[in-house]
């Protein structure tokens, strides 16, 4: 990542005529004088009394439930020390919108002029009613320890100092993954912390907790080490006071296995990483600038596994992990703190999800053709949307474990519900995903294409999700290799088609279903070796249920062989191509944008109804629109009325759908539209939209997805004869574990 600049950021922070990073948004409808009186008097007097008797009310009523106070006075901001409170604001807000991002919970920024800890816990006593929870931020030692423990005591709600504990949570997953890698028990190891501010001691509280023996950590403060012959020591740093006759960092390096830096730039030279143990951790957070360089400490130890809180270098330390998803957790279940239970849970949550595979998404937002677990991946990546589906079901569940929470939940729904905060698009997947799933995980999936490391990946998913049963075309010994090199545990069905065992029978099979088009038996064998023809043709001869094939195949070379030994379904004379388009909260299906080029009235008419059928499917009420330039004969011309007359067909065939046109396409999705020019219409607001050609729902489509970042889940085939669904060349993982998905319900619904 480019260095950014200091004109950057002060752009950043006044773009575009509004200054800073949040604004208050209204979450109800307030355009009519009854909506009015509704938010405000005389309808807000409702709530107020409903509350005054049940204070839990406040919950259902206001935003409390999804509301955290950012609390700062300025005495410790970032690496940049006391710069008071006016100029912490914008680190506040900063935190805020991360909360926002990365798990929807509000915020309100709070900046209090006072530096006596007694006043400033008197300022978040007093307005802690406004709010589910209290993160305390960039508040220096000790008076950071005091103000949390004070309030943790006197609140009923969660109050959590993220500088402390927000560090000691990822770091504590990086490290429980690194002794992993190396093959350390955390009971053996010796553990020096440099550093003896607020971060430094909840890092050694829950590194102990986790398993260190107090006797093997050594702490240091800006004097030296934490030992017995030290005087005016506060209660905080007396706690990891050892008798010991070592004195400097120096001298306690020697041996260490693990090195923590919450400290300054510079202070762990190469002499003393030379003088660690075998596989040494070296943790060097100090911001902006570690304790040691990762090149460096690479130079002189090779065998060393280092991170720091810089994005710039693997293995980041980054509090955003953290904070966002505990109180996501912690507020959905009401509970009245965050204990060391649930910080465990979180610890542990992170550290697994670090052990699978990593999205495509992700790895585009860091430029990465890789990332796996091992030296280099220990720790989670700050842009995993999967990170608020792993800790905030677990800091949910450890907060109902340990009696914190006043509300008890479903966690299996949690995460569901989980899922649709991060869009109509994760809550469409999510309705695929579970429908797959209720089939037990049975259905077998064959991927053409199974040596392609991304095939692989998603074969992967599709097991541990329970999905199906993935079986991998392809050479065994080469599915092997990409295996190890990708770093997966993984032991897949793989079929090689010419070594198949049933391959004469396959032959002669195909060579029946083809002998009237030119294919002989020898023609036959041949042919049937090839993925795209073998593939179908295992769903044929009842080896598997549902193929998956085209991310190397151009879109035609899949689905001609499997139109040629399937056909379509019955009762369907076309096959046709649907996508999903999520737009915002929004849900459409565009068709057709992959097989039929030029539909007839009646093609159209099949299509349509196709694609009412799948909405259905996915629990939409289908409200079906016909597209054209045209508006209900307005420009009379042979193309407008080719899809009047397939309107008329659908009318008449299919009474049971909502279906109308012939429409231009604003007219179909505003409603507005229909209701002041064509209120005769029996279809307004639709979500299925049937093109006249494939020519324009391929460019709608893809205009859409490019320019109006709207996310498109597909194409999905409809009427096929068999369940074979196609990828396209450049689709991701998650598309590809989205059609296999897709793949299996239509093995399903054949049922």
């Amino acid at each position: 990542m480019s260095k950014v600049t200091d004109n950057e950021a002060r752009e950043y922070h006044r773009l575009k005529g509004i200054p800073g990073k949040i604004e208050v948004v209204p979450t109800k409808p307030m355009d009519t004088s009854r909506e009015l009186s509704l938010a405000y008097t005389p309808g807000v007097a409702v709530p107020v009394l409903d509350i005054e008797k049940n204070p839990d009310d406040a919950y259902e009523y206001t935003s409390k439930g999804n509301l955290v106070a950012v609390v700062s006075n300025g005495t410790a901001i970032l690496g940049l020390g006391n710069r008071g409170p006016l100029a912490s604001k914008p680190v506040m807000e900063g935190k805020g919108v991360l909360f926002k991002k990365f798990a929807d919970v509000n915020v309100f920024d709070i900046e209090v002029d006072q530096l006596d800890v007694e006043e400033l816990i008197k300022v978040v006593a007093a307005i802690a009613p406004t709010f589910g929870g209290i993160n305390l931020e960039d508040i220096k030692a000790p008076e950071c320890f005091e103000a949390e423990t004070r309030l943790k005591a006197m609140l009923d709600i969660p109050v959590f100092h993220d500088d402390q504990h927000g560090t000691a949570i990822i770091s504590s997953a990086g490290l429980l993954n690194a002794l992993e890698i190396v093959g350390k028990k955390i009971e053996d190891i010796k553990v020096v912390v440099n550093g003896a501010g607020a971060a430094a001691i909840s890092c050694s509280n829950l590194a102990i907790r986790l398993g260190v023996k107090r006797e093997n950590l050594i702490m240091l403060d800006s004097r030296g080490v934490l030992q017995t012959e030290r005087e005016g020591l506060n209660k905080y740093k007396m706690q990891f006071v050892q008798e010991t006759d070592k004195r400097t960092l120096a001298d306690a390096m020697v041996g260490a296995d693990v090195f923590y830096g919450l400290s300054v730039a510079g202070v762990l030279t190469q002499d003393m990483v030379k003088t660690m143990a075998k596989d040494p951790l070296i943790f060097a957070m100090a911001n902006p600038t570690p304790e040691i360089m990762p090149e460096l400490a690479l130079e002189v130890r090779p065998d060393c596994i280092i991170a720091t809180g810089r994005s710039d270098y693997p293995n980041q330390i980054n509090n955003v992990l953290g904070f966002p998803f505990i109180f996501r957790g912690a507020l959905d279940v009401r509970a009245t703190s965050i204990n060391e239970e649930m910080k465990v849970a979180a610890v542990k949550a992170l550290a697994a999800l670090a052990r699978e595979d990593v999205p495509d998404s992700v790895l585009r937002a860091y430029g990465k053709e890789s990332m796996k677990f091992g030296r280099e991946y220990i720790i989670p990546a700050a842009l995993d949307p999967r990170v608020l589906l792993w800790e905030a079901p677990a800091i949910a569940q450890a907060a109902m474990d340990t009696g914190v929470a006043r509300k008890m939940i479903d966690i299996e729904e949690y995460k569901e519900e989980l899922a649709f905060r991060q869009g109509k698009g994760a809550r469409v997947r999510h309705l695929i995903m579970n429908k797959a799933k209720s089939s037990g995980g049975k259905k077998r999936i064959v991927f053409a294409e199974g040596e392609e490391p991304k095939i692989i990946r998603a074969a992967v998913q599709v097991a541990d999700e329970k999905l199906g049963v993935p079986i991998l075309l392809g050479d065994a010994e080469k599915i092997a290799e990409s295996i190890k090199t990708l770093g997966l545990d993984f032991t897949p069905q793989v079929v090689t088609p010419f070594k198949f065992d049933k391959l004469d029978e396959y032959a002669l099979a195909y060579s029946k279903i083809r002998q009237r088009r030119g294919v002989t038996p020898a023609k036959a064998r041949k042919m049937v070796t090839r993925s795209n023809v073998f593939a179908p043709m295992m769903v044929q001869m009842g080896d598997a249920d549902a193929v998956v094939s085209g991310l190397t195949y151009e879109y035609p070379d899949v689905i001609r062989p499997a139109l040629e030994i399937h056909h379509t379904a019955e009762g369907t004379t076309k096959a046709a191509g649907v996508y999903l388009m999520i737009v915002e909260d929004r849900v459409y299906l565009f068709t057709d944008a992959t097989v039929n080029i030029d539909p007839s009235a009646e093609d159209l008419a099949e299509i349509a109804s196709l694609a009412a059928d799948f909405a259905k499917e996915l629990e939409l009420e289908p409200r079906v629109a016909f597209l054209s330039f045209s508006n209900f004969g307005s420009t009379p011309h042979p193309l407008s009325k080719k899809v009047a007359k397939a309107v008329e067909l659908v009318k008449k065939n299919r009474p049971d759908l909502d279906v109308d046109g012939e429409m231009q396409a604003d007219t179909a999705v505003v409603a507005d539209i229909i209701d002041k020019r064509y209120p005769f219409s029996e279809v307004k607001d639709a979500n299925v939209l049937v093109f006249p050609s494939l020519e324009s729902a391929n460019i709608a489509y893809k205009l859409l997805a490019r320019l109006g970042k709207a996310k498109a889940i597909g194409p999905i085939l409809l009427g096929m004869g068999a369940p074979v669904h196609v990828l396209q060349t450049g689709d991701e993982v998650n598309d590809i574990v989205q059609i296999a998905a897709v793949a299996v319900m239509d093995a399903m619904n054949r049922e």
